[in-house]
C-alpha cells in the first residue's frame, strides 16, 4: 500500500470521528436544551396554577358582613364571653357567634352595651378620639345642687386628669326604669337624688368618680343612651340586632 493511500484512511476516520462527536454532542445538547424547556414549562405552569388557586380563594371567599348588636346588660353581668370564677357574663345572653363588645360597661352598671364583629366600627363606638357621646343616669345619694351640677359641666379633676366638659342636669328617674334586682340600700337619713350626665370620654369608672369628686356618691349607674341608640325599648338580658347606621341617624 503507498503512503498516500495510508494517509486516506486515517484521514476518513478522523473525520468520521470527528462527525460522530459532534453528533453525540449536538445530541447531548438537544436532550439538555428540551429538559430545560420542559423544566421552565412546569415551573410556569405551577406558578400559574398557583395563582388561579389563589384568585380563586380570593374571588370564593365571602365579604364579611358588619354586624351591631344592642344589649341591656343587666346588674351583675359581667362585660366578657367568659370567666374563670363562673361569673354571669355575656354568653348567658348572646348567642350570636363572633361578637364583641364595643367599650365596656363595669360588672355593677346596668344598661346599653353594643356588640359587632367589625373592629374599625368597634374603635369608632368605643374610642374617646371620636367623641360619641354616652348618655347615664345617675342615682346618687345627697341632694344635687346646682354647684355640683357646675362642676361636673365644666369638668372634675380625677387622679388621671381633668374630665372633658359634660352635660349635667337633675332629673325625675323615668318612668320606664325598671327595678333593679337586687335594689339598692336605702338609708332613712340619706335622701337620693338622680343625675343625667352625658360624657364622651371612656375613662376607668369615670360617672362614679366624677359624682363622687362633687359629694354625690352613686348608689345606682344605668347607660340609656350611645349616639342616638337608646335603651328605652328593651328590658335587662333583651337585646336585639341593628343597623349600623341607626348610630347616628
Amino acid at each position: 500500500m503507498s503512503k498516500r493511500g495510508g494517509n486516506s484512511k486515517a484521514s476518513s476516520k478522523r473525520n468520521a470521528k470527528t462527525s460522530g462527536s459532534q453528533k453525540t454532542s449536538n445530541h447531548k445538547k438537544s436532550r439538555t436544551t428540551a429538559a430545560s424547556n420542559k423544566k421552565h414549562s412546569s415551573f410556569a405552569q405551577s406558578k400559574n396554577n398557583r395563582s388561579h388557586s389563589k384568585a380563586t380563594r380570593q374571588d370564593s371567599a365571602e365579604p364579611l358582613e358588619t354586624k351591631l348588636f344592642m344589649l341591656n346588660k343587666p346588674f351583675e353581668v359581667l362585660c366578657q364571653f367568659t370567666d374563670q370564677d363562673g361569673r354571669t357574663t355575656l354568653a348567658q345572653f348572646i348567642k350570636q357567634p363572633g361578637l364583641y363588645p364595643a367599650g365596656r360597661l363595669d360588672r355593677d352598671s346596668e344598661g346599653l352595651l353594643l356588640l359587632t364583629n367589625n373592629g374599625v366600627l368597634q374603635h369608632r363606638i368605643s374610642h374617646p378620639d371620636f367623641k360619641l357621646p354616652k348618655e347615664y343616669l345617675v342615682q346618687v345619694e345627697g341632694l344635687v345642687e346646682m354647684k355640683a351640677l357646675k362642676k361636673l359641666q365644666l369638668g372634675v379633676e380625677l387622679k388621671d386628669g381633668l374630665t372633658a366638659p359634660a352635660k349635667a342636669e337633675p332629673i325625675e328617674p323615668p318612668d320606664w326604669l325598671w327595678e333593679r334586682n337586687p335594689p339598692i340600700r336605702f338609708r332613712k337619713e340619706k335622701p337620693t337624688s338622680w343625675i343625667k350626665l352625658t360624657i364622651t370620654e371612656g375613662k376607668n369608672r369615670q360617672v362614679r368618680r366624677m359624682t363622687a369628686a362633687v359629694g354625690l356618691p352613686t348608689l345606682r349607674l344605668i347607660r340609656s343612651k350611645i349616639g342616638k341608640l337608646s335603651i328605652e325599648q328593651l328590658q335587662p338580658g333583651e337585646y336585639k340586632e341593628i343597623e349600623p347606621s341607626s348610630l347616628h341617624s
